[in-house]
């Protein structure tokens, strides 16, 4: 079957079968009609067939649209042609269709984040290369095909974490295409997941910790930010993206607390000490002030131009001061690992780090009573005389 497209997928015909000589017939085809003429230079519709007492296979030729309907609901179209079989007309779209819609998906019906949506639009694409490189379609798109790409990646070297969130994305998928009808079976279904090796996180002590946030901040609004961004980030353990989304209303001053937007769009309350609240106080009153621009936004904390602080740009500030001080150099994720080691460490519980950090699963939290525990055994062994 020679197409103009990559990929292809079937739905009903509105009759079931069609007689020989040249006839015209309504057809129900899951795609907008219009995208279908626009990727067909021709115009041309080849039909998948179950031949009859042996006859050739017909040749149908899109004829119009008859109703011009959205992408993902049925659309009408009008083929002419010849042959006896059963009709099952298979729409075209590209590789750039595929990927745009199932963003889409992960965008808008799923909500995941956006580092979430580009990891899993990277997997999909390796895997489009992947079938592409066998020589196969979506619909070839089976559970050998998919082992047959994590063996790949493995071999490739990929560790055990990226191997697991790329069969997690694969199921993504599988079930995304199988519920558009452009899979007869969901192949994910029956795909395993590797279990990622899970090593400890680096994190700083109390003394690294105490003598990088002990640093005496410039007086501008720069560096009363940068002193607020850290001080913040280690007294609640939240991630840079929810730090970066912080707005001047998120901070309650009295209950010393933070409304954070966390994964999955899942709203927690985290405390806050004293340190934190006197930096956010400087940088509130005399530095904040300074950086607002027309059309600065409610944002907490500022970039030098007016607007939203980014990511790269905290990383920049917890990357500088811990070499400025010379201790542990981490991300601000590494000061998230820290805040909660440092929690546990003084005795809070499990249940409430995980509520602090919000975890949707206490396995994930429990990683740091082993950092808690290997620390401990290393000062045992350091202390006792017969360790």
């Amino acid at each position: 079957m020679s197409m103009n497209a990559r990929w292809t997928w079937s739905a009903r015909p509105a009759v079931a079968s069609l007689g020989a000589g040249w006839r015209r017939v309504a057809v129900t085809v899951r795609q907008d009609p219009e995208q279908l003429l626009r990727d067909q230079a021709a115009h041309d519709v080849i039909v998948a067939s179950q031949l009859d007492h042996g006859a050739k296979a017909g040749h149908w030729r899109l004829v119009r649209s008859l109703d011009m309907l959205g992408v993902q609901r049925d659309g009408r179209c009008e083929l002419w042609g010849w042959g006896p079989m059963e009709v099952s007309v298979e729409g075209l779209v590209s590789v750039e269709g595929l990927l745009a819609e199932f963003e889409r998906h992960l965008r808008v019906e799923r909500d995941l984040s956006p580092h979430t949506v580009r990891a899993y639009l990277g997997d999909v694409g390796s895997l489009i290369g992947h079938l592409e490189d066998a020589g196969a379609g979506l619909a070839g798109l089976d559970i050998g095909m998919l082992r047959e790409w994590l063996g790949d990646q493995h071999g490739a070297g990929k560790s055990r974490a990226t191997l697991a969130r790329r069969a997690a994305c694969a199921r993504v998928f599988t079930a995304f295409c199988h519920r558009r009808g452009w899979l007869a079976d969901d192949p994910g279904l029956l795909l395993g997941s590797p279990k990622g090796g899970r090593s400890l996180p680096v994190v700083l002590d109390q003394e690294e910790a105490r003598a990088a946030l002990n640093v005496p901040a410039p007086d501008d609004p720069k560096g009363l930010r940068d002193q607020a961004v850290l001080e913040v980030l280690y007294a609640t353990g939240i991630r840079v993206s929810e730090l970066c989304g912080l707005d001047v209303d998120d901070v309650d001053r009295d209950r010393r607390t933070l409304r954070v937007l966390g994964k999955g769009r899942k709203e927690r309350v985290v405390p806050f000490g004293l340190p934190a609240l006197r930096a956010l106080d400087a940088w509130c009153i005399r530095g904040r002030p300074l950086l607002i621009r027309e059309g600065t936004g409610p944002a907490l904390f500022l970039g030098t131009r007016g607007g939203r602080l980014d990511q790269t740009t905290v990383r920049r500030i917890v990357h500088t001061r811990l070499t400025e001080t010379g201790t542990t150099d981490l991300s601000p994720h590494g000061l998230r690992h820290t805040a909660a080691t440092h929690l546990l460490e003084g005795g809070a519980d499990l249940r409430s780090v995980q509520e602090i950090l919000g975890h949707a699963s206490l396995g994930t939290t429990q990683i740091y009573t082993h950092v808690s525990i290997d620390r401990l055994h290393t000062a045992y062994r350091q202390a006792h005389p017969r360790a």
